[in-house]
């Protein structure tokens, strides 16, 4: 008679057989987190080598998390406490949890298996991959289910995948509270980090009084530009990027959805050369301004700048988009040009009040600053109210365009104002300084700082801002002696220069004229 290969069968009804031989075991290496903890019991020298690649969660043996969160608490404790036998059945006495993770009889076994600490790290990666085989399959368990539910829109799915995958690949997976102990521990070790860093804590942009008041634009912050048609918004996103990525070497992603990425780079290589926009528009060069042009754009060419010129770009495409560039080239910085452009469905389709969707758009970009953890810049357009006021164009946060949760969601609020583009040739102040070829750039709401507004010179032939009194230094006198300048003597004086208001435009200005001389 032939016997059946089935093996330890258990019935549980009449018409039900469970076969344990088909059963699976979720991915693990119990015996690799022994050797791990083992090690870090009897070598002082253990504990450092992984305590940053693991965390308690990472265990498959449930005692085996409690021993390793005891390790993690002497580890981090203030001074850190000496890790053996004593020291941690100690800690798991005090967390009530000995018993739980085996009593010392345990512990005294684990030190038993190991004889030495060596290939400990590799050790602990094997443990970590185990992990991330059983995350992808409660993620993947979950999708599927998810999948079969028709109340689910599949946007929202494909986007929740993307997260929990990139939280994988970053080593970042969601985890709950943490203690204050722990909370106040990372808290000095950034503050420590910020003083014996030289220069600022955030990412500089370039311009001295707004780092000075920012002290860079900061990990997690969302930054709001706002301001009217013409002011200079993309100028100054475009300005601060270059100071960021040519002389300061950080990446930086911009998103435009306004303009090409052709049209951007133009602008850069203006800014950068010192060629006027109409000329490069044109094509028409001297010589000398050739090989002007192949010199000044040599470092430009090497900057880490990616621009993405999307249309309609999505909440959602942005998000993938943004998570690859910055797990494939370290992006610091992210810039979207502009918010009111983008659109909070899928492929550019909108749905809803408009002012709900620019809700929804600007928390998702709060909440993609603080999961990626860099700053994220996003132009917005002001309000008609601006013009209708009297003598005072200054905006303020009311002129804030169809949605009040930008300025509830933003971390930094800030203005362009140029008075020079409303025929005002002073600004008020007690000096009546001339307003010509300058800016003010308002900071009207700053979470974790201070408000100011800071002056900049802004030159729209060239399509750049600059600090005040330091605006045309990086041009070699070669060149800017060919300028069309009135004093040879000077080559930063700038009094022939056209009008900004002429030589500057943006597509969502009604009186743009594309057969004009605005460049761009």
């Amino acid at each position: 008679m032939e016997k059946s290969l089935n093996i330890n069968p258990v019935r549980v009804d009449k018409t039900t057989i469970i076969n344990l031989e088909k059963g699976k075991l979720p991915p693990q290496a119990v015996d690799i987190e022994e050797a791990v903890l083992g090690a870090m019991l009897i070598d002082i020298k253990a504990p450092g080598e992984v305590i940053d690649l693991l965390n308690p969660d990472v265990f498959y043996k449930e005692a085996h998390k409690y021993i390793y969160e005891a390790i993690n608490q002497l580890f981090h404790s203030t001074p850190p406490q000496p890790i053996d036998l004593l020291t941690v059945s100690a800690q798991l006495k005090r967390n009530g949890k000995l018993e739980m993770a085996g009593s010392d009889f345990y512990l005294i076994q684990l030190t038993q298996k190991i004889a030495s600490s060596a290939h400990i790290v590799f050790h602990a990666r094997i443990i970590l991959q185990k992990f991330i085989q059983r995350s992808l399959i409660t993620i993947s368990s979950k999708l599927i289910e998810d999948c079969y539910d028709e109340g689910m829109d599949v946007f929202d799915l494909l986007d929740t995948a993307e997260t929990n995958l990139y939280e994988i690949t970053q080593g970042n997976l969601k985890k709950g509270y943490e203690t204050a102990q722990s909370l106040v521990n990372q808290a000095k070790q950034r503050i420590e980090e910020i003083s014996n860093k030289e220069g600022l804590s955030g990412i500089p942009t370039g311009f001295r009084k707004l780092d000075d008041l920012t002290s860079g634009w900061q990990p997690s912050d969302l930054i709001i530009i706002a301001a009217r048609p013409g002011m200079g918004k993309t100028a100054f996103v475009l300005s601060m990027a270059r100071n960021i990525a040519v002389t300061n070497n950080e990446p930086v992603a911009l998103f435009s959805l306004e303009m090409s990425s052709v049209q951007l780079i133009t602008r850069l290589i203006s800014s950068e050369t010192g060629l006027t926009s109409e000329k490069l528009r044109k094509g028409d060069l001297e010589p000398h301004e050739w090989e002007q042009l192949n010199v000044k754009v040599k470092d430009l060419e090497k900057a880490p700048l990616y621009i993405d010129d999307t249309p309609s770009l999505s909440i959602f495409d942005l998000r993938a988009k943004a998570r690859r560039l910055v797990s494939q080239h370290g992006i610091k910085l992210i810039v979207i040009d502009y918010l009111q452009l983008m659109s909070a469905g899928q492929s550019g389709k909108g749905g809803g009040n408009r002012e709900q969707e620019i809700s929804m758009i600007s928390r998702s970009l709060k909440a993609l600053a603080k999961e990626l953890s860099v700053p994220v810049i996003a132009l917005s357009q002001l309000s008609r109210a601006v013009e209708t006021r009297g003598s005072s164009k200054r905006p303020l946060l009311s002129d804030l365009r169809e949605s009040g949760a930008i300025e509830q969601d933003a971390d930094i609020v800030s203005f362009i104002y140029r008075p020079e583009y409303y025929k005002i040739d002073n600004w008020d102040d007690e000096e009546a300084a001339p307003t010509t070829n300058q800016a003010e750039f308002i900071v009207a709401k700053h979470r974790n700082g201070s408000l100011d507004n800071i002056r900049l010179k802004f030159l729209g032939q060239f399509g750049k801002f600059d600090n005040l009194d330091e605006f045309g230094m990086s041009y070699d006198d070669s060149f800017t002696s060919k300028m069309n300048l009135d004093s040879q003597a000077n080559p930063f004086a700038t009094p022939n220069l056209p009008s900004p208001n002429d030589a500057f435009g943006s597509s969502m200005n009604s009186s743009f004229d594309e057969n004009s001389d605005v460049p761009f």
